[in-house]
């Protein structure tokens, strides 16, 4: 469908109750509510997502016995903020070494690679491996090796003197040293429609949404290889996916854009930015305004589903002021994994907005558990 001067009337609306991407009432993993067209039926989806009920279920044992392990003051040795490739990675090396580590989940379980569909550059699997499926072994493989998982996210530090204090709702846990593998957020561009019509047509989840389009017309908001990348995966499902990008050129690598261009169903609109999401009053996705950011030329654009990739924001609100962080909020580190903090140590996306790879995540993850653990050697009598 072409862009138009006037909404088009006949734009299906994407609007409908809330559900979870795995078909349940629990929350996603990603964070937002999903939406469900009306038009099309409410059946379970489960296939790329995983419920870490089961796994949380078999690692949560009373706070008194696991704790109780570590010291008669109920003092961990470490704590791991964040359940992805970087914080599951921590969390082996820390249970090899002993060290009995209390993984605290984050507002997303499973990290980003728990939202993303085949990993084909993860060394180890020469057929490629689904995302939720990696995150999935490695979080057996750490509860093999004794560590402790805990769902929920942190809500204030003390990292003022050892042992830190970390508040998870009305709980505080106490530990020796610290490891932030908490990741990044998907960016929002903004808008308040935008806001209102989150989990009625809006989404920043591919895999987690795409289902729910099938035979749509829908648009994806982004210019880098994230964007290119969920392009080509909801094309699976979609009739046609428009790619908006405010500008000509693209962030994206060469080889991603490519392969998007490629794709007969993906229809480039460039150079156009979203002002606003129609329609909140009818609650649901019609269509999009958009602005030519060259001409200032004013199109709607009729679909039934907009997809955010604009890049991440670092989950570090809780550490401002306590640990040092660049400008955009990622942590600093120097010496490997060391953060400004003695006994601090940060590994993953918090701290990592170049390279963002699973297997950089969790090579860093690696680093900050062995720093950890020889931190906790030197300090074993303080």
């Amino acid at each position: 469908m072409a862009l138009s001067p006037i909404p088009a009337a006949e734009a299906s609306a994407a609007g409908g109750r809330r559900r979870s991407c795995r078909g349940t009432a629990l929350p996603c993993p990603c964070g937002y509510p999903h939406p469900v067209p009306k038009n099309i039926p409410q059946a379970p989806v489960r296939g790329l997502m995983l419920d870490f009920s089961p796994l949380r279920r078999e690692s949560q044992r009373p706070v008194e016995e696991s704790n109780g392990r570590q010291g008669e003051n109920h003092l961990n040795n470490v704590i791991i903020i964040g359940s992805g490739c970087a914080g599951l990675t921590a969390a082996i090396y820390a249970g090899r070494a002993n060290l009995k580590p209390l993984v605290i989940d984050g507002f997303e379980p499973g990290g980003q690679l728990s939202l993303t569909t085949m990993v084909e550059n993860f060394p180890g699997f020469p057929d490629g491996i689904l995302g939720p499926e990696l995150i999935e072994n490695m979080r057996k493989q750490a509860l093999k090796f004794g560590a402790e998982f805990k769902s929920g996210a942190i809500t204030e530090v003390d990292l003022s003197k050892r042992p830190f204090k970390l508040s998870v709702g009305n709980d505080v846990h106490e530990t020796q040293a610290l490891i932030v593998g908490s990741g990044a957020t998907a960016r929002m561009i903004g808008l308040e429609s935008e806001r209102k019509l989150v989990g009625y047509g809006v989404s920043t989840c591919a895999t987690c949404d795409g289902y729910f389009f099938r035979g749509k017309e829908i648009a994806v908001v982004g210019g880098g290889d994230s964007a290119m990348e969920e392009a080509n995966f909801l094309s699976k499902f979609a009739s046609k996916v428009y790619l908006i990008h405010r500008r000509p050129e693209f962030r994206a690598s060469k080889i991603m854009v490519d392969r998007a261009r490629a794709n007969e169903k993906v229809q480039f609109v460039t150079p156009y930015a979203v002002e606003e999401v129609l329609d909140v009053t009818k609650g649901g996705v019609e269509s999009l305004k958009l602005r030519n950011t060259e001409t200032n030329e004013i199109k709607y654009l009729s679909l039934s589903g907009m997809f955010i990739a604009i890049g991440h924001e670092p989950n570090t609100k809780v550490f401002r002021g306590k640990l040092d962080m660049d400008e955009n909020g990622y942590l600093i580190t120097h010496h490997g994994s060391q953060t400004n903090v003695p006994g601090v140590f940060a590994a993953g996306d918090v701290q990592d907005h170049h390279y963002r790879q699973a297997i950089t995540a969790a090579g860093s993850g690696c680093m900050a558990a062995l720093d950890a653990e020889k931190f906790l050697e030197a300090h074993k009598n303080s």
